[in-house]
C-alpha cells in the first residue's frame, strides 16, 4: 500500500499582508569548481542537506563534454517543478484531479540584442489531458501569479551578492 503524502497548508490567497519578506522554506546549495575550477564545466553542486550532490558539465553544444547537468537544466527542472505545484494546487481547489498535469519547461541560454551580455528565455508547456481548454486557461493564469519562478521571470527577484570573508 502506498502512504499517501500530507500535502502542505498553503493558500491561494493573496493573503499575506507583512511588512517583509517572510521565509517559508530555505535552502542551500554550494557550487564549487572541478579541474578547470569553472562551475559550469566541471564543478560539483550540492546541497546543504546532501539531498542534492550532482556533477555539473558544459554542454555539448557549448564545447563541452555534456556528461552532467548543467544551470539551464537545472533551471528548467526547478520552473518545471514549481508550476506543476502551483497547477496542481489551484486544480485541487477546483475540484480537478490534478494526476495527469505535467509541465515541459524549455531553457534557452542566449545572447541579449538589448546589451550583448547573456540571457534566459523559457518556455512552458502545460499537458493537461482531457481538461476543458475554457476550464484550464483561468487556472493557468491563477498557477502563473503564484509560482514564485513564474514571479522572478516577470518581476525580478530580490539578489544580495555578498563577497565572504
Amino acid at each position: 500500500m502506498t502512504e499517501q503524502i500530507r500535502l502542505p497548508n498553503l493558500s491561494t490567497d493573496k493573503d499575506f499582508d507583512g511588512e517583509s519578506f517572510a521565509p517559508i522554506y530555505t535552502t542551500t546549495v554550494t557550487v564549487s569548481g572541478g579541474m578547470a575550477s569553472h562551475g559550469r564545466a566541471s564543478g560539483k553542486a550540492r546541497s546543504s542537506d546532501g539531498a542534492l550532490d550532482l556533477d555539473l558539465r558544459m554542454p555539448a553544444e557549448l564545447g563541452g563534454d555534456g556528461r552532467g547537468t548543467n544551470p539551464e537544466q537545472l533551471f528548467a527542472a526547478g520552473f518545471a517543478a514549481c508550476f506543476h505545484g502551483a497547477l496542481s494546487l489551484v486544480a485541487r481547489q477546483a475540484a480537478l484531479d490534478p494526476a495527469a498535469i505535467s509541465v515541459e519547461a524549455t531553457v534557452a541560454f542566449g545572447r541579449d540584442p538589448g546589451d550583448g551580455g547573456y540571457l534566459l528565455h523559457v518556455d512552458l508547456v502545460v499537458k493537461w489531458p482531457d481538461v476543458d481548454p475554457e476550464i484550464a486557461a483561468p487556472l493557468l493564469e491563477k498557477a502563473d501569479s503564484l509560482c514564485p519562478y513564474a514571479r522572478m521571470a516577470w518581476q525580478g527577484t530580490p539578489t544580495t551578492i555578498t563577497l565572504a570573508s
